[in-house]
């Protein structure tokens, strides 16, 4: 064998009276120069592959982690150029885990398996003479290992390295007489880990809901401190001890989605829905984060299987449609129209019901001009407009089906459309459905619903009907499809519910004068060959 200026060394073969250098021929030898000697060789030498990964694949002891690298498919990560450490466990090793955990492993190899090795790998070549007593190395699993020096040992996380500095092309290779596992690091040990969160740790214990939060998730978990707790009134907490897997399970479960939300990805009036079944409500006010009315005081304490955002109060999840508008400040504007109008106490009489809420945008959406009519005068008009948002049974989103109609409180009908996953309530889009109450129900909506005469209704389509232009000026036109009539009737609604201007005998593709509107959005209920078509005109 001679050592070449690579570090690597070549073979010689000496056969049938030729030469060759690792099973290179040498056709021509002995060519002497001043600083050396030439041979010529009829083939190109290779320099042979000693990656991390060959160390292991070329060892007696380490078949079962050579298996494991295959399986879990890391073996071109490993020979990529590194440089890379590897505590390489034995087969011994591995015959000391505990017995079925190597096969449950091996079932699932890209995904726990995977995570274990990079635990056993560090993105350095590290010798043993580099490392030090306390040394915390950051593996590529993402998590540290911690080098101990004793009695002129090196020890990772506790296991002995048997041999050290098995050098590679990338990196060094050091034996290790036990598995490496990675800390546990869940939405539940941060919350055991801090020191702020002692209450909450007894409360998840107690609930039994450990197992339930160290699962692979993901979670959001919004974690009340010791403070927060303390804050409820005298008696609370220990009430709700006395029956930890009730009442208190439920309350802990209205603090967790089932989510991982960053603090970057949380939007203004954004609902989460918990695993209480009940949604929390974001706020966004002052470059701070609030959770139902909770200050985010610690954000983005991230877990294995999710994240934690400490906050400074207990959320308590409403036990009523009206506790859970009153909770809602997404909701205020129809929490005041229902005081406004008296029906907010009709709200305990009329279970069961299901409600469907317009948000603030969708009340913000309306006409300003209307909006002052419909919203600051307590009249008819507005407590019909309410009702035509509230239906006498409940009906969970899964109740709903296209076509389907509700009859109201009003006494006018809803028309169901399921599009793809979106449900729409006439041409109101359900943006927070199933807030489930004893005996109601609520789904948020991004429009207000106005009570019209017509109970079929269909959106204009390109298909079936145009109106144009739209926003209109002095004129607009309708344009009737093909398999139309040419013959149409016109009701023009404002959005607080009255008829503005009606026309029978339309003729089709004939302007309509719409100079005598007022400014503002106006619905038009368009009948053509029996059927009823609806969409929304700005005149402006």
């Amino acid at each position: 064998e001679l050592m070449t200026l690579n570090g690597k060394s070549v073979v010689v073969e000496l056969m049938d009276g030729h030469v060759y250098i690792n099973g290179a021929k040498v056709t021509m030898a002995d060519i002497e120069a001043d600083n050396g000697v030439v041979h010529v060789i009829n083939a190109v030498l290779i320099p042979p592959s000693n990656t991390v990964v060959d160390i292991i694949v070329n060892s007696a002891d380490h078949t079962i982690l050579e298996t494991a690298v295959i399986e879990a498919e890391l073996v071109d990560a490993l020979s990529a150029e590194g440089p890379f450490t590897v505590f390489a466990p034995t087969d011994e090793a591995f015959g000391n885990l505990p017995e079925g955990t190597l096969e449950t492993l091996l079932e699932d190899p890209t995904g726990e398996l995977a995570q274990i090795l990079l635990y056993h790998v560090a993105g350095v070549k590290a010798l043993s003479n580099e490392l030090s007593d306390g040394q915390e190395v950051m593996t590529l699993n993402g998590k540290t290992v911690t080098v101990e020096l004793m009695d002129g040992h090196v020890y990772i996380n506790g296991a002995k390295v048997t041999m050290a500095d098995i050098e590679a092309d990338n990196g060094v290779v050091h034996v290790i007489n036990a598995v490496l596992l990675p800390p546990s690091n869940t939405v539940v040990d941060i919350i055991v880990n801090s020191v702020d969160h002692t209450i909450l740790e007894t409360a998840v214990i107690e609930a039994e809901l450990v197992d339930a939060l160290s699962a692979e998730g993901p979670f959001t978990v919004f974690a009340p401190t010791d403070e927060a707790f303390g804050n409820l009134p005298e008696g609370t907490l220990e009430t709700l001890l006395e029956d930890p897997t009730g009442e208190l399970a439920q309350i802990l479960l209205y603090h967790v989605a089932g989510a991982k939300a960053l603090s970057n990805e949380l939007s203004d009036g954004q609902e989460m829905m918990t695993l209480n079944g009940k949604s929390v409500v974001v706020e966004l006010m002052d470059g701070h984060v609030y959770i139902n009315g909770a200050k985010v005081t610690m954000a983005d304490i991230e877990a294995d299987n999710g994240v934690v955002h400490v906050i400074n109060a207990v959320l308590l999840p409403p036990t009523s449609a009206a506790e859970f508008i009153e909770g809602n400040p997404s909701l205020s504007m129809l929490e005041n129209a229902l005081k406004q109008t008296g029906l907010w106490e009709l709200l305990e009489e009329i279970a069961p019901f299901t409600l469907f809420a317009p948000s603030n945008d969708a009340f913000e959406n309306m006409d300003d001009e209307n909006e002052q009519a419909t919203l600051k005068s307590v009249n008819d008009n507005l407590e019909d407009i309410l009702k035509y948002h509230l239906v006498s049974n409940i009906a969970f989103s899964d109740d709903l089906f296209d076509g389907q109609e509700l009859t109201t409180l009003q006494g006018n009908t809803l028309r169901v459309n399921v599009e793809s996953e979106n449900v729409f309530i006439n041409d109101a889009r359900v943006t927070g459905s199933d807030n489930a109450f004893q005996n109601s129900v609520v789904h948020i909506i991004d429009a207000v619903l106005i009570p019209g005469e017509a109970t079929n209704v269909l959106n204009v389509s390109s298909d079936d009907l145009k109106v144009f232009p739209n926003p209109a000026e002095d004129e607009i036109f309708i344009q009737a499809g093909n398999g139309f009539g040419t013959v149409a009737n016109l009701k023009i609604y404002d959005l607080s519910g009255q008829l503005v201007k009606a026309f029978s005998e339309l003729s089709v593709n004939r302007a309509v004068n719409v100079s005598d509107l007022s400014n503002g959005i106006y619905l038009f209920y368009i009948t053509i060959d029996g059927q009823t078509f609806i969409d929304k005109v700005i005149v402006k």
